[in-house]
């Protein structure tokens, strides 16, 4: 929930064109440690509403140029969770009933019932304490629910982070399995921060990125000479995570002649440099990372048993995050406090409507998903509370992108429309599957795979 911090005032936000008026609700609202802001007409109101996030609105019902209902109206269309409240001295039940409908919480007449005006305001702030309180409960769940950046309260994440403490002072190799977004390297981070050797270097590549030509270079190094283009010798990734960690994320896409060297190393300690012809001792620990299934790429010939039996000694699985929705509030008010840091905003909070929104969607994208979902809507949020609309908008659009045009009729799949993709540039560069592959920014061999699906 947003809520005012208990070292700032809540905002009391009022309109009168009488200003003997605008006095006595300032002193009584002061009195009740409200900062208030007094306007002499709608007009004004609308302008500061726009420029602060009051927390109480007072508006009068007849108001030179600009009216309350109109104002009512206006600050509720750009912040729908705003309270605001009518003050009238020509109260009827039609404007009563239209303030309502409007979205106005309260309706008073005057001359004030000063006692009813106090307990108005009482109200509005032990609301906005009462946000607070939950909040800050929110958020001391979230720290107590977080592991090595990761946040989990469900039985599911809690056997994943006894796993990595249990395994992190031992092995040597691991496999991390899981759909895109669960968070694989975060394993990875937690393994290497929880065992021996977090004082040394935590080395990262995507084996998806990497050129095919390009692999044993980059992985174990060259000499100068070994290839048209080699100046100067090179210190590969595992001489550079020596004595630390190297996380080989997307393993499935390594070649298969890369596939076997990295068994070497990893069986022996040893690896060779392209080009060189004495072998040099490494003392690395490899966590591998896959969202593919690689038991069924060993049955169909994509990936060595013997290399996926070796770094499956030890394997954490992550869960979709469709799988443990009690994490769904923790994670999102994890994320909306780093927003609010990010944007220098007010703290954000998510509305009843808002959690059971995000607790509904099947997030195919995990955590990853619900990250960028949750950032786009505190852009798009005029307010500081999410409700489900704005969350019906975020998941809709990115925020500063239009919709592509349709590549096909509405019945294209994605499948469909990658082939027709991959088509396009291997016709752009005749037919050149090493060129296509690195304007893809995907292996030669993820490339293969892909044309034969």
């Amino acid at each position: 929930m947003a809520a005012t911090s208990p070292s700032e005032r809540p905002l009391l936000l009022v309109a009168d064109d009488e200003p003997a008026i605008l006095t006595m609700v300032r002193r009584v609202a002061e009195a009740e440690a409200f900062e208030v802001i007094a306007c002499a007409g709608g007009k004004e109101a609308i302008a500061v509403a726009n420029q602060r996030e009051p927390d109480l609105v007072l508006v009068d019902l007849r108001m030179p140029e600009v009216g309350g209902l109109e104002v009512i109206r206006t600050i509720r269309r750009a912040n729908p969770r705003a309270q605001v409240a009518l003050m009238t001295g020509h109260a009827s039940v039609d404007s009563a009933v239209e303030a309502i409908q409007l979205g106005a919480a309260d309706y008073l007449t005057k001359p004030f019932d000063l006692a009813r005006l106090r307990e108005l305001l009482v109200r509005r702030r032990r609301e906005i304490a009462d946000a607070h309180r939950i909040a800050e409960v929110e958020q001391a769940l979230a720290r107590e629910s977080e592991f090595c950046g990761m946040i989990g309260r469900s039985a599911a994440m809690q056997r994943v982070f006894d796993l990595i403490r249990r395994l992190a002072p031992h092995i040597r190799t691991a496999l991390v399995t899981g759909e895109t977004g669960t968070g694989k390297e975060l394993v990875a981070r937690a393994l290497h921060q929880q065992g021996p050797r977090a004082a040394r270097r935590f080395v990262t590549v995507n084996c998806s990125a990497v050129v095919e030509s390009l692999f044993e270079s980059e992985l174990f190094g060259h000499m100068r000479g070994a290839f048209t283009g080699a100046v100067d010798n090179k210190v590969g990734l595992f001489e550079s995570a020596d004595g630390g960690t190297l996380f080989l994320d997307e393993v499935g896409e390594l070649p298969a002649a890369v596939q076997a060297k990295l068994l070497r190393v990893l069986e022996s300690g040893e690896l060779l440099r392209v080009g060189a012809l004495q072998a040099r001792k490494v003392d690395v620990r490899v966590v591998a990372a896959t969202n593919r299934d690689l038991a069924a790429e060993v049955e169909e010939g994509r990936f060595r048993r013997d290399l996926y039996y070796r770094l499956n000694i030890a394997q954490i699985r992550l869960p979709p995050l469709r799988e443990r929705p009690t994490d769904v509030g923790l994670l999102a008010t994890h994320f909306l406090e780093a927003f609010a840091r990010q944007f220098n905003r007010r703290r954000f909070g998510l509305t009843t409507d808002g959690l059971a929104r995000l607790e509904r969607h099947q997030w195919p994208g995990n955590v990853r998903e619900l990250r960028n979902v949750l950032e786009r809507a505190s852009l798009l949020t005029d307010g500081q509370l999410i409700g489900e609309e704005d969350l019906e908008r975020a998941l809709e659009t990115p925020a500063g992108f239009d919709p592509p045009a349709p590549l096909g009729p509405p019945s294209t799949s994605l499948e469909d429309v990658e082939r027709r993709h991959i088509a396009e540039v291997l016709a752009q560069v005749r037919g050149n599957k090493s060129e296509a592959a690195r304007r893809l920014g995907i292996s030669r061999r993820a490339l293969y795979r892909r044309l034969g699906s």
